[in-house]
């Protein structure tokens, strides 16, 4: 009994614009075309395919993976590596959207309990490795913190030129404190540079090292007056500890405004705040 192709679509709940598509990449081919008017009629012996097919793309195959499937006669060891491997597809996107999912709820309970919205959008990136000409200081207070840095930088600045290096990237901050503190600051003032063979013999031991790379980073940018960048390191910690992370590194400043030495701390800048993450294992 031949049925013509709304028929079929009918029976087997499937649109005729996807009839068409799966006759063109040779899945599904009509039983019978009208060579005067092209109309395509179908069987119902054929309606076994078209439940295979509507199977396995219920599966997740591609249309291109089920024509294997179908017309290279793949052995059931061959389906089983192909839906394992599917399987493991389908697990990576369910946990990807239950990371998305918690960063919502966290964004939605952020918004409930300060009542606007924050100025901070949190970002996921990763770094390669980086090699820095530093110095790292203890600065007893935060009130000393700006007359530190300036000569932290300068000094930093006077090693690069001492030992020839090349500039990589822009000035860096890194804080080793584990938690807040406005006593005893743990900093270094950095420089990403050119990696060079000779750079450990030229700059002094304590001048020069090459920081990991580093997965994951939850990171933000801050626009305003360097002082205020303590609250975008807070924002950053509230939302690795709404998201089911922790910080396993010290808090990375990228300063995106050109030179420290160039303003006094107080003109509008914009940084970018970088905290390692890793998950929680709670």
């Amino acid at each position: 009994m031949m049925l013509k192709i709304g028929d079929f679509s009918k029976l087997g709940q499937v649109s005729i614009r996807m009839l068409r598509h799966y006759d063109e990449m040779g899945l599904l081919k009509p039983a019978h075309i009208d060579q005067f008017t092209e109309y395509r009629f179908y069987t119902i012996d054929q309606l076994p395919r078209l439940n295979r097919i509507l199977a396995l793309k219920d599966l997740g195959l591609s249309l291109e993976q089920i024509r294997a499937v179908l017309t290279e006669e793949l052995s059931a060891a061959q389906l089983h590596g192909m839906l394992i491997f599917k399987q493991a597809e389908i697990e990576q996107q369910v946990q990807e959207n239950q990371r998305r999912l918690r960063r919502v709820q966290a964004r939605i309970q952020q918004i409930e309990q300060e009542g606007h919205e924050s100025p901070y959008e949190i970002v996921l990136k990763q770094t390669a490795p980086l090699a820095v000409l530093t110095v790292r200081r203890t600065i007893p207070h935060v009130k000393d913190m700006k007359d530190y840095r300036y000569t932290m930088y300068r000094t930093v600045y006077a090693a690069l030129e001492r030992a020839g290096l090349e500039r990589a990237g822009p000035e860096t901050a890194f804080y080793h404190n584990t938690g807040y503190t406005e006593d005893d600051i743990e900093m270094e003032a950095a420089l990403v540079v050119r990696p060079s063979a000779t750079a450990v013999a030229i700059a002094p031991a304590d001048y020069f090292y090459t920081v990991p790379a580093t997965p994951f980073l939850a990171t933000t940018l801050h626009q305003g007056v360097l002082r205020d960048v303590v609250h975008a390191i807070s924002a950053v910690f509230r939302w690795i500890g709404s998201n089911n992370y922790m910080a396993c590194g010290p808090i990375r400043e990228i300063h995106l405004f050109g030179s420290e030495l160039d303003g006094n701390g107080i003109i509008p800048i914009i940084l970018e705040v970088q905290i390692p993450i890793e998950k929680s294992p709670i």
